[in-house]
């Protein structure tokens, strides 16, 4: 069988599939438009016929015009563009490295590519509904422009197979600026945990007061949450790095496509081994997804000790006041808003998991329709993911500690009735029986409104002839 056709088998060594670093935001990623960004969208004066579409020729009347707008993707995934083109770009290419394609016809291609990309950019590129998606709206201004030679492109590729690859490649750029982002926030917590690292505070359990702790062991733990993120975002990029263009619509093509080369030129790490699974397979999108509910999860518990620290009732921090508002009917109020929102958008991302894990759940292979509707949950959790970081990562270093306040109440809420059961422990107690001893001082405490710190040692010796001086 020629080419890649089915069976297709192959897979390449790594390449370039490290996790580069650069500017924080991503620089695949700047000047993406949001999913709910309102777009210019051209349709033309007249509706487009049926066999006028890429894909008319065996249809005899033209779309409902309802259908039309109600099946278009253009209005969100528009956003791929820079990576639709370049894999267009690296799929023209190989059509030229293995004879499919002229020289000539592949520098007209790549250029005509890089100049709609401009076009893009420059924001004077018209996008139509009617041409449905990304894809069809690139290919068909390139025809415009090249003629014959535009038609060529699609040669040996579907739609199919061009999408996964597209989000396949959005992703690994989303993973890399989402990896900047929390490395950012680690560099902040570990540059504020140094200069608290004696910084009394007393340890929660049950949201009481256990055992006095250092402010900066407990900036460290965040961190380590942190640290288990990152991993997961190196692990889930690997399978987010595989190539399935060449698995056409489901069954691979004819032509004698090369494409390990394809994966080299895209900095893939391997091909899908399977092309009904390369293009119906989102278990990468799901994973990523899952990664995001996590990190969201942890900067939620983040912000909720955040929002409690601040109150007057701690006051154990100060948010700067860059992040925060105001009241528009008490004056006093500084409202930990960053906190909160950050809080609240950890649901709006565990949904985007939940609606990615029912979009998948019931669809027969190999590709349906359905998967239009991936886009929309991976691009608002990536942006809400990339915010949210950026947000803690700018707020966290400005934190201003309030020492003092952190040192009374690690003194109360007898916090030390641990260590002094271990100290009787190491008297040769048993631990039980040091326990109970601290248990009924602590009692006493609760009666007198003392806490053990308070009470004379002749007292505490009233519980355990084994209490001393030391």
């Amino acid at each position: 069988m020629p080419g890649n056709a089915l069976p297709m088998t192959g897979r390449t060594g790594r390449i370039n599939g490290g996790m580069p670093g650069g500017p924080a935001d991503g620089a695949a990623l700047a000047g993406r438009p949001r999913v709910n960004d309102t777009i210019t969208i051209a349709d033309g004066p007249k509706p487009i016929m049926a066999n006028e579409k890429p894909w008319g020729g065996r249809f005899t009347e033209s779309t409902d015009a309802f259908v039309e707008a109600f099946t278009a993707s253009v209005g969100f995934d528009r956003r791929l563009y820079r990576h639709d083109i370049q894999g267009s770009i690296a799929h023209a290419t190989m059509l030229a490295h293995v004879g499919v394609l002229t020289t000539k016809e592949c520098d007209a291609i790549v250029q005509g590519l890089k100049e709609i990309e401009a076009e893009i950019d420059a924001g004077q590129f018209a996008w139509s509904t009617q041409l449905e998606d990304v894809h069809m709206n690139i290919e068909a201004r390139l025809t415009a422009r090249l003629g014959e030679t535009g038609k060529k492109l699609h040669t040996g590729r579907s739609r199919n197979d061009q999408v996964a690859t597209d989000l396949r490649l959005y992703l690994r750029d989303g993973i890399d600026a989402v990896c900047a982002e929390l490395g950012r926030l680690q560099q902040g917590l570990l540059q504020v945990a140094e200069r608290e690292a004696e910084t009394l505070m007393p340890g929660f359990t049950h949201l009481q007061v256990a055992q006095p702790v250092t402010f900066g062991h407990h900036l460290l733990a965040w961190f380590e949450m942190l640290v288990r993120d990152a991993a997961r975002l190196r692990d889930c990029r690997r399978r987010v790095n595989v190539l399935p263009l060449g698995a056409a619509a489901l069954a691979g093509t004819s032509f004698p496509i090369d494409r390990a080369y394809t994966a080299k030129l895209l900095g893939f790490e391997a091909v899908a081994e399977n092309s009904l699974d390369a293009v119906s397979d989102r278990d990468f999108a799901i994973e990523f997804a899952a990664a995001a509910a996590l990190i969201m999860m942890h900067l939620s518990r983040m912000a909720e000790e955040l929002v409690l620290w601040s109150s007057s009732q701690f006051g154990f921090i100060e948010l700067p006041d860059a992040f925060c508002t105001g009241s528009s009917i008490m004056p006093q109020k500084k409202n930990p808003d960053v906190p909160e929102l950050v809080r609240g958008k950890c649901g709006r991302v565990y949904g985007h998991l939940l609606a990615l894990l029912t979009l998948m759940k019931a669809q027969p292979l190999a590709y349906n329709k359905d998967n239009q509707e991936d886009k929309e949950p991976v691009f608002d959790a990536l942006d809400t993911v990339l915010a949210c970081l950026r947000a803690f990562a700018d707020m966290v270093p400005a934190l201003r500690v309030q020492r003092d306040a952190m040192a009374r109440a690690a003194r109360r809420g007898f916090s030390t009735a641990t260590d002094l059961a271990d100290y009787l422990v190491r008297k040769g107690l048993p631990f039980r029986d040091a326990h109970e001893v601290v248990g009924k001082a602590v009692r006493a405490g609760l009666d007198s409104g003392r806490d053990l710190a308070q009470m004379p040692l002749a007292e505490l010796r009233g519980f355990s002839p084994l209490i001393g001086e030391d």
